[in-house]
């Protein structure tokens, strides 16, 4: 490609919005631009790396039985109230009405379309296993859209559904899934690393996520060192310590003025935060039918511990959850900042942490204003409806499975995969006849990557002062070809044969800018190999070759600049090749 017929302008300076670098060097080298919030048009040059990225992807998915086909954009709202999804999921959803006043619904995942079509296909054992995918555009309203293409409105993603017969059917899929998705980010040249996670509006058995460790990620981790447990904190388990045991004393009430907080209430009696129970209200929206209802809850963990929302929403089966107002907790007879289960209303929907019934004696609100209870006990104070696992792990909190210290740290999800079994067969009835002859759900899989955001993460990952710095694999084209005064007819010629070796290079032949802004250019667009061509190197049989990552440039004879660009290609591409090896299998 000339750059002189290239569509794309290179910026001096990023938009005043962007915040993360891979959003900025994206938009100032010319692979996108933005037309609305988290709504971007790819540009020729991003068009070429993310179709090269959907290219591995196919290989690998094709590598283990995948089956590539096409499913629309936009489906009859009817078998999204099928699987019950249109009354569970909330506004990220698009919705419209088609011209017949029919709803309808902006895909946001195919596992609906996919179920449609299995009941209509598959109709016996003999026509499984099965893998499909396809590459598609996907639209999800996100009301927090951000940093360039990591999260966006309108994406493309690949999303394969593996269709088998039995449940070790699906576990051998969903393992090739896992190993392939490792190859592909690795073809990539993005390391990353798998963690249980939140099987969330998709449902399902099980489900991990691919995460790129770095601090622009929106997910917190947990991590395990020593035994390698790994799992995104929305679900993340850790050994919660055993309290000593204690006579249950009788409770009584006691003066804390200014103390509306845990670390207030724990300075001022003087004891560890451990030894108060937290009140946190939330309300929660939750699905009775095809009907939706908000109830109050009231949430307990211990003082020294976070509430982790995902917990509680899964222990209510909730579809969202927003922090309580000030009227609705007083309406139920509790005071924020001295709120207590105890003498709340009847009725009230109480979740606790299930440390809270194992620790005795806890300091907790009056639900009177600077007022708090010394001695407060569940069981005999109070009771719950719900008792559950409703905290978040920490920094230092023990491991389930070897009790060293954990860690966290933050990631950017780039995959997914999930066990969904039988969540979307059962409700819309795609059976097939077994050897038996009995009808049996189909037994699914589903797993995603977003090609943008995995573009947007290799561009945060690969980069330097002066720009880009693309992986062979991904890079729009192999060589940048940079003509200076005197050598644009070698460099036509050289052009040629280029391209006639079948490397993917991009020539700048514009006559106007002056070296050092060509210069710029090819590093803001970040090629792995500039080639740069002049009459004082040419005097001397020469031309000048760089890698993009490396300040030293080599010069290379003439005649031997085709054979020695191949060769650089051929190096690069099998460093990358290395980093693709079997990983280890969780549990196995």
């Amino acid at each position: 490609m000339r750059m002189s017929h290239l569509f794309a302008q290179t910026l001096r300076e990023a938009p005043s919005d962007a915040e993360l670098i891979s959003h900025k060097l994206l938009v100032r080298a010319g692979f996108v631009r933005q037309l609305g919030a988290g709504i971007f048009s790819v540009l020729p040059l991003a068009k070429r790396s993310i179709t090269k990225i959907e290219d591995i992807m196919r290989e690998e998915i094709d590598a283990i039985g995948g089956q590539e086909m096409t499913m629309p954009v936009v489906h009859p709202a009817d078998v999204w109230k099928e699987t019950e999804r249109w009354y569970q999921i909330g506004s990220e959803m698009g919705r419209f009405k088609d011209a017949g006043g029919r709803d309808m619904v902006l895909a946001m995942t195919h596992e609906e379309v996919v179920t449609d079509l299995v009941r209509d296909i598959i109709h016996s054992y003999r026509q499984l296993p099965a893998l499909i995918y396809h590459i598609q555009t996907k639209w999800r309203d996100e009301v927090r859209s951000r940093g360039g293409l990591i999260r966006v409105r309108e994406f493309t993603m690949k999303d394969s559904y593996s269709l088998d017969a039995d449940w070790e059917g699906l576990d051998k899929q969903y393992w090739a899934h896992y190993q392939a998705y490792f190859n592909i980010f690795r073809r990539c040249g993005l390391d990353v690393i798998a963690v249980e996670s939140d099987v969330g509006m998709m449902g399902g058995k099980q489900a991990h996520e691919f995460m790129y460790l770095s601090p622009i990620g929106e997910d917190t981790l947990v991590l395990c060192d020593n035994c390698g447990y790994t799992a995104n904190r929305q679900v993340a388990e850790f050994a919660k310590p055993t309290p000593a045991s204690e006579q249950a004393l009788p409770m009584e009430k006691v003066a804390t003025p200014g103390t509306a907080t845990i670390a207030d209430l724990a300075q001022f009696l003087g004891i560890p935060k451990a030894r108060t129970a937290k009140a946190v209200f939330m309300v929660a929206t939750i699905t009775e039918g095809q009907t939706d209802i908000e109830r109050f809850v009231f949430a307990v963990v211990r003082g020294d511990m976070e509430l982790n929302e995902t917990k509680l929403s899964n222990a209510l089966k909730a579809k969202a959850l927003r922090p309580a107002h000030e009227e609705e907790i007083r309406a139920i007879d509790a005071s924020p900042g001295y709120g207590s289960p105890v003498g709340v209303k009847a009725g009230t929907l109480i979740v606790v942490d299930d440390l809270i019934p194992r620790s005795p004696n806890l300091v907790a609100g009056a639900n009177e204003d600077g007022l708090h209870l010394l001695n407060v006990n569940y069981s005999r104070d109070y009771t719950a409806a719900i008792v559950a696992d409703i905290v978040a792990a920490s920094d230092g909190d023990a491991c389930t499975q070897c009790g060293s210290a954990l860690r966290t740290s933050r990631g950017v999800e780039v995959g997914n995969i999930f066990k969904l079994g039988t969540r979307y067969t059962d409700s819309m009835n795609a059976t097939f006849l077994d050897k038996d002859g009995q009808a049996k759900p189909v037994i699914m899989g589903s797993y995603g990557i977003g090609s943008g955001r995995l573009i947007a993460c290799v561009a945060e990952e690969y980069n330097d002062e002066n720009g880009l710095c693309w992986p062979i694999s991904v890079a729009p084209y192999q060589v940048h070809i940079v003509a200076l005064r005197g050598g644009f007819e070698f460099a036509e010629g050289l052009y040629a044969d280029l391209q006639a070796a079948g490397v993917e290079v991009l020539y700048d032949d514009r006559e106007d800018p002056s070296a050092g802004e060509k210069f710029n250019d090819a590093d803001l667009m970040g090629m792995p190999l500039r080639i740069t061509v002049g009459g004082r190197s040419l005097q001397n049989g020469v031309v000048e070759m760089k890698r993009r990552t490396e300040r030293e440039r080599v010069e290379v004879p003439v005649a031997d600049i085709v054979t020695r660009v191949q060769a650089e290609i051929e190096e690069l591409s099998a460093e990358l090749a290395a980093r693709v090896t079997p990983v280890t299998i969780p549990n196995h």
